[in-house]
């Protein structure tokens, strides 16, 4: 009988290591995460790092590559194309 409670606890044990050590860890990294999402500090330094990022993007001589305008120049034609399909029925 000692034997099995011996041998109860340390799985017991060993699943919650398990779990802490892998499932719990990340589990709690996406708490981190949403926790500053909704705090309105991180919704600020969010905002804030937006801007850096535009103002960046603005400073640059060239944002896209000339492949990746022209793939937006067509995807954007093949939407107003769309929309206009749609305007018409």
């Amino acid at each position: 009988m000692r034997s099995f409670i011996y041998k109860t606890i340390v799985i017991i044990i060993g699943i919650v290591l398990l779990y802490e050590f892998t499932i719990g860890k990340q589990i709690a990294l996406f708490k981190d995460r949403f926790d500053i999402l909704i705090s309105k500090e991180g919704r600020r330094d969010g905002v804030d790092k937006l801007r850096d990022e535009i103002q960046k993007a603005i400073n640059k001589d060239r944002y896209l590559s000339r492949e990746d305008a022209i793939l937006l120049n067509k995807f954007f034609k093949k939407i107003q194309k769309e929309i206009k399909e749609a305007e018409n029925n």
